[in-house]
């Protein structure tokens, strides 16, 4: 039985790698949870998993918590904020850590987590993103497991079993569209938070999205692809598939490719990274390709999808600029989110922000440096909104 530990247990990730241990009680056992403040939800799952430790990031809503699960009669160890989410990542005797955190707020707790020792199964991509220079290095040196979670990542890694070394030729990733695949670009201008949220295949949380809306999402798994699997960014490649049922390809250096394919479910690449190298029986939905019926596909539009192309640049330029890009997008995200901007600022300021950066880019860059990047690119972003709202010209992306 492996003992894990989730960080984000109340999201889209969190709960799915909880219905994972549901149905498989003598497969994987939860040691730690860590979540935000949907307080009610983390009770629940407090009552059915019985973790020895539990955080929540929220300092506030540390005596709610408490006082939810002040009935039971061996409660966790309950702790807050920052530090306490870190402690539940590198505490006992977890195998294997999942981190679900959404955004660059799950940078440190899982470098808590490799360096003590703990397996990562990978669901937040900024992790890499911003913090490959610093979690690579860390993953070597702690000999430890780093396995993607998400769906495109987990697919690669699947088709590359058996592959031999230096045999990968090409990745080819596969993209949904998002919410605006079919809409013209000349009508994004009109389109609503509620518009952006509808995802047309899967259930996600509300930042990853609106970043598969402006495809953002796959720029980053574009940096994360070349982080994980070493392609330069001239071999990785992005398709639109609507469908959502290849999850994404290799081509090998005979020009073979290869492709896993399965049911638009986050709970398979999870339970992959959890078993690896095992495969566990699970009762889910097989894949009916009759039933899928018609596997589509087309060449992304660059002029309707720009944040497509800024995460290209990012990713070629290294060292601190991935950092800046993510953050950037985290924080036009949220402003849209809230309401504050237009679908189609969100491109417009990060180009703006990423083009503002002028600190040292070097190549190796300490923590330190990368959470400076980080944190000048969010206030960077309110900084460029503000013209924005004062009818200051921003970058044109036309």
């Amino acid at each position: 039985m492996k003992a894990i530990s989730i960080l984000g247990s109340t999201g889209s990730i969190g709960t799915q790698t909880l219905d994972i241990v549901n149905h498989h009680p003598d497969r994987f056992r939860v040691v730690g949870l860590a979540a935000g403040n949907n307080i009610p939800l983390l009770a629940k799952q407090i009552r059915q998993f019985q973790p020895e430790i539990v955080a929540t990031s929220y300092r506030e809503k540390l005596s709610e918590l408490k006082e939810a699960i002040a009935p039971l009669p061996n409660p966790p160890q309950i702790l807050a904020g920052e530090e306490g989410v870190a402690e539940v990542a590198r505490y006992g005797d977890a195998q294997s850590v999942v981190t679900g955190i959404v955004g660059c707020a799950g940078l440190l707790p899982t470098i808590a987590a490799i360096k003590a020792g703990k397996d990562i199964a990978l669901a937040n991509k900024e992790t890499l993103i911003a913090g490959a220079p610093i979690v690579l290095p860390l993953v070597e040196k702690h000999g430890v497991k780093l396995l993607p979670a998400d769906s495109e990542h987990s697919a690669i890694f699947q088709c590359l079993q058996g592959v031999p070394k230096d045999g990968l030729r090409r990745i080819i990733l596969t993209a949904s569209g998002g919410s605006f695949r079919d809409l013209p670009v000349e009508k994004l201008s009109s389109v609503t938070v509620q518009d952006a949220l509808k995802h047309p295949n899967w259930s996600m949380g509300q930042k990853i999205t609106i970043d598969s809306a402006t495809l953002m999402n796959k720029g980053l798994e574009v940096i994360e692809a070349h982080y994980l699997f070493g392609l330069d960014y001239d071999r990785i490649d992005i398709v639109i598939h609507p469908q959502s049922i290849i999850h994404s390809l290799i081509e090998l250096q005979d020009t073979s490719v290869l492709a896993q394919l399965g049911w638009p479910d986050m709970r398979l690449p999870l339970l992959y990274a959890l078993s690896w190298p095992e495969r566990i029986y699970a009762d889910w939905e097989q894949l009916d390709l009759v039933k899928a019926g018609n596997l589509t596909f087309r060449e992304p539009d660059h002029n309707k999808y720009p944040c497509m192309q800024l995460a290209y640049a990012a990713g070629r330029a290294g060292g601190l600029m991935p950092a800046v890009l993510n953050a950037a997008n985290e924080q036009a995200v949220a402003l849209f989110l809230a309401e504050k901007i237009q679908f189609l600022d969100i491109p417009r300021l990060i180009a703006t922000v990423c083009d503002r950066f002028t600190i040292q880019n070097t190549q190796t860059p300490s923590l330190e440096d990368i959470l400076t990047a980080d944190s000048w690119a969010r206030e960077a972003i309110l900084t460029a909104s503000g013209e924005m709202a004062k009818g200051d010209r921003l970058i044109s992306l036309s």
